[in-house]
């Protein structure tokens, strides 16, 4: 049996349900179940999404419309759909859909119907709101026990009514405010220990049931007995509770300290043995003070016990304490026995290589906080996923290995075939051929006048970004959730993945605590200066008086700007420090004087933030931080919290998932906000010629390459000789191999070109075509080049102004627009803050002047009120002319 019993919750409210049974207890049981409409299916894939326990979830989506959706909540992790006649024909067409998964919501009044609308029908049943529970009893009889699962809810439940239908190896569906594991102190309420045990059999004289206890990988703990009563406590207290033959209830532990958290409790096929999953805590289940009753763990769950041992108390400079305390020792070793496994040819040395790696795999889960446990819950994930990928290695292991793509390198899109270029991954070894040309570290190289314009165009491509639905899929409904339960949902979403679990409250508040801004005097200073120049530079740019225009004769126009009230700035960030960020999106909001300046950043796990950023939002006058990254903070901000203040725009830039949120919220009129641009990986275009200094030009390609393996950098070499570009390369391998972040430049090169140009204007004909983040000018008289700059974010002029300053200090502004959007977009400026707006003021004789044209535009438009309101002014001017 799947369940013994379905406790029915409603997802939007689960986490407050006042009584009955609390959602800590369901997970004991196994199984919940809720019934779905068009209007909760964005608060069933955010409740999967966040649903990380062993029970499973069950769905009625009967009335939805949509076959994609129900697919696509199986994908996500649905254990069964209950659904209409017509649904299930429909998922018959789907591959990879397994009937066990589904069950057919089925009417009729009378046993023969009910017969009859499930004859040949291989999926679970379900008769909802039932009100005849003898009728059930009848058909449940004559249909027999060799059947596919049969479930039932009531329209009356009692716990008569589910006793029965649980009797006959029926899953009765309850509502969850019905049921109690606290028969005493909720007498009024069904006993959930009892629908559990319905169908439970003894053999023994005692009636107690025989009760294997087992950890969450199923490995046996031990022998037990359990009764109604000790099953009930166990539901109740949340630990393992069994029956002594000599003492009564047995609370396993309380003497020994060796206590259980309860996981949940199951019946086995035949009803005559009860599983206690558990998690088992200090020396083992045995009173022997081993693991388990019949020894010590063996393999993989050994290997997870020695290593937790060794993690709290491992010697200081033992090999493991190593392991634990220096990553990148831990990465080598892991990269070293992948590599050694691949190689390994024999049954013994594939055995000893693949023992070797899981050793290192699983050190480095346990010093994440990873049990096997969770890693098994993954394992299953993956296995109910309804949409298959093929699997296609990725492109470097693919290249080197020499395996060919699924689709040979392209993606089929509407029927066309188009070709992709897929950002790189992080390198996983030395081995790895990701940025390596003939074993450097190196661009690949075109010469124009050799290619075609197509192939240049085609070396110019930017690396694909994931999937827009995908990413869509996952940022709607976190925004749903923040609109629908505001800070309660913002808090949720940073304890999960932020892991600050000990906030609560999602917002810091001006005046920041000086305390939370101790820095040393050196970055104070930078942070001072950067500042200073940043305020110039954007002060400057204010326009000091209104743009006034007479038309024509009494006809004067105007233009004036005013601040946008309130803006939101998102800083990226958590464990990273980037006060820089913070830097350019606050101080032109402070210059242009928005009133109100909320700043979003995560948080570190420990629910604290950067100095730095603090610093910086107390300097620029924040109203208030909120503790917050991700889709998450961009939805607050945008549609406003109990806590956290609404804005009118949001600015900054951020991940996919920033970004997609950003999409979102600016095209839902609901949240009334507006957005700076959208956003992609980082990038640098150089253009060099002779004069270029090749360390010079090889660092600032360096410096947008170590941002992302998606970034991506460019050079556009003007008449270089063999040896000069030769030069270039020989000084970006050199800068690359002594990076620390070499690994992710080596991805970002992967996708990186030097193209090799015949003159200047040809050079900046290319740049144009491109659109570049950041352009860089080392070529002879720059100042002089840049008239030829038609797209561009932000330009850096001549040898001595590398792209870092712009970033950091010189006083442009960092944030700009990437991935071509520099043709269309600004980067962030002083008129980002401010909108402007236009007056018109007419005298008589500038309506006089003005009014045929206004009168005769209005007739072609078939407007007929808007002439009227012209003529009738020019009919009072001629009565009150002929009066005077």
């Amino acid at each position: 049996m799947a369940s013994a019993l379905l406790p029915a919750i409603d997802i939007a409210t689960y986490t407050t349900q006042s009584s009955g049974l609390r959602p800590e207890g369901l997970s004991y049981i196994g199984s919940v179940f809720t019934k779905l409409d068009a209007q909760s299916i964005d608060d069933a894939f955010l409740y999967l999404q966040q649903t990380t326990g062993p029970f499973a979830t069950y769905f009625d989506v009967s009335s939805l419309s949509s076959i994609d959706d129900i697919v696509s909540l199986l994908d996500s992790g649905a254990a069964k759909v209950f659904v209409n006649r017509q649904q299930l024909d429909q998922l018959s067409d789907v591959k990879n859909v397994d009937a066990d998964r589904i069950v057919l919501c089925i009417s009729g009044q009378t046993k023969e119907d009910i017969i009859d609308s499930i004859a040949g029908t291989s999926v679970g049943i379900y008769t909802q709101d039932v009100q005849d529970v003898d009728l059930v009893e009848s058909w449940l009889k004559e249909y027999g026990t060799e059947r596919p699962e049969v479930y039932v809810s009531f329209a009356n439940p009692t716990a008569d009514s589910a006793l029965r239908i649980s009797k006959l190896s029926a899953v009765p569906i309850v509502p969850a405010n019905l049921l109690t594991n606290d028969s005493k102190a909720e007498p009024e309420l069904i006993n959930a220990a009892k629908l559990l045990i319905a169908n439970a059999t003894s053999d023994r004289p005692d009636g107690l049931f025989t009760t294997l206890v087992t950890d969450e990988r199923g490995v046996a703990l031990g022998l037990v007995y359990s009764s109604e009563e000790s099953v009930s406590e166990s539901l109740r207290t949340g630990r393992g509770v069994y029956q002594s033959r000599k003492r009564g209830l047995w609370y396993k532990g309380e003497s020994s300290g060796d206590v259980q958290e309860l996981v949940r409790i199951s019946l086995d096929c035949d009803h005559d043995c009860l599983r206690f999953v558990v998690r088992q805590k200090g020396r083992g289940f045995c009173h022997l003070a081993t693991a388990t009753c019949f020894g010590q763990y063996q393999g993989l769950s050994r290997l997870q016990q020695t290593l937790q041992s060794r993690k709290d108390s491992a010697p200081e400079g033992s090999y493991t304490a190593r392991l634990f305390n220096d990553p990148q020792m831990l990465k080598a070793k892991i990269m070293e026995e992948a590599n050694e496994l691949c190689e390994a040819k024999t049954k013994e040395d594939v055995a000893f290589e693949a023992a070797d790696l899981f050793y290192f795999a699983m050190t480095k889960c346990i010093a994440a906080g990873v049990t096997l446990e969770d890693v098994e819950r993954n394992l299953d994930a993956k296995s109910v996923k309804v949409k298959r990928r093929k699997g296609d290695a990725k492109g470097p292991y693919a290249a080197k290995f020499g395996v060919a793509s699924g689709t040979n390198g392209t993606a089929q899109t509407n029927g066309t075939t188009e070709m992709v270029k897929e950002a790189a991954s992080v390198p996983k070894s030395k081995e790895d051929s990701a940025g390596i040309k003939d074993g450097r570290i190196q661009m690949r190289r075109y010469i124009t006048a050799e290619e075609t314009p197509g192939a240049v165009q085609e070396a110019l491509k930017r690396p694909s970004q994931r999937s827009t639905d995908k990413i869509m899929g996952i940022v709607k409904p976190i925004i749903s959730a923040i609109q629908e339960r505001g800070d309660a949902a913002v808090l949720e979403y940073t304890h999960k993945f932020e892991k600050a679990t000990s906030l609560t409250s999602p917002v810091l508040k001006a005046p920041f605590p000086q305390s939370m801004m101790q820095l040393p005097p050196e970055t104070i200073e930078a942070i001072d200066i950067s500042f200073e120049n940043i305020r110039r530079f954007h002060a400057a740019q204010k326009e000091e008086k209104a743009l006034v225009v007479e038309t024509m004769p009494g006809v004067v126009c105007s233009r004036f700007s005013r601040p946008i009230e309130r803006v939101g700035l998102y800083v990226p960030g958590g464990t990273a420090v980037l006060p820089s960020t913070a830097l350019m999106l606050g101080v032109p909001a402070m210059v242009a004087g928005c009133k109100k300046i909320v700043m979003a950043t995560p948080p570190r796990s420990d629910g604290s933030i950067t100095p730095e950023v603090v610093y910086v939002a107390h300097k620029v006058g924040a109203e208030s931080i909120v503790l917050a990254g991700g889709a998450q903070a961009v939805a607050a901000m945008a549609y406003g919290t109990e806590s956290v203040s609404k804005v009118d725009k949001i600015l900054g830039p951020g991940n996919q998932f920033v970004t997609a949120a950003k999409m979102i919220v600016s095209n839902d009129t609901t949240a009334g906000v507006s957005i700076d641009m959208p956003a992609g990986p980082s990038e640098v275009l150089v253009v060099a010629d002779a004069t270029a200094n090749p360390a010079f030009v090889a660092s600032d390609l360096l410096s947008q390459a170590e941002h992302g393996v998606d970034s991506q950098v460019i050079l556009i070499a003007v008449d270089l000789t063999a040896e000069q570009l030769q030069a270039i390369e020989d000084e970006l391998h050199a800068q690359a191999s002594a990076l620390p972040r070499v690994d992710i430049v080596r991805g970002a090169i992967e996708h990186s070109v030097t193209l090799v140009t015949k003159d200047i204007n040809e050079a900046m004909r290319l740049s144009n075509l491109y659109a570049p983040e950041h352009l860089i000018l080392q070529v002879r008289d720059a100042s002089s080049v840049v008239s030829l700059v038609e797209n561009a974010g932000s330009v850096f002029v001549g040898p001595w102004t590398p792209e870092s300053v712009g970033d950091y200090s010189a006083g442009v502004n960092h944030s700009l627009p990437t991935y071509g959007y520099a043709k269309q977009y600004s980067g962030v400026n002083l008129a980002s803050y401010v909108k402007h707006i236009t007056s018109s003021n007419l005298t008589a004789e500038g309506l006089r002047n003005v009014g045929g044209a206004v009168m005769q535009l209005a007739k072609v438009e078939e407007l007929e009120a808007h002439r009227r309101a012209v003529s009738i002014r020019l009919a009072h001017m001629d009565r009150m002319g002929a009066l005077g």
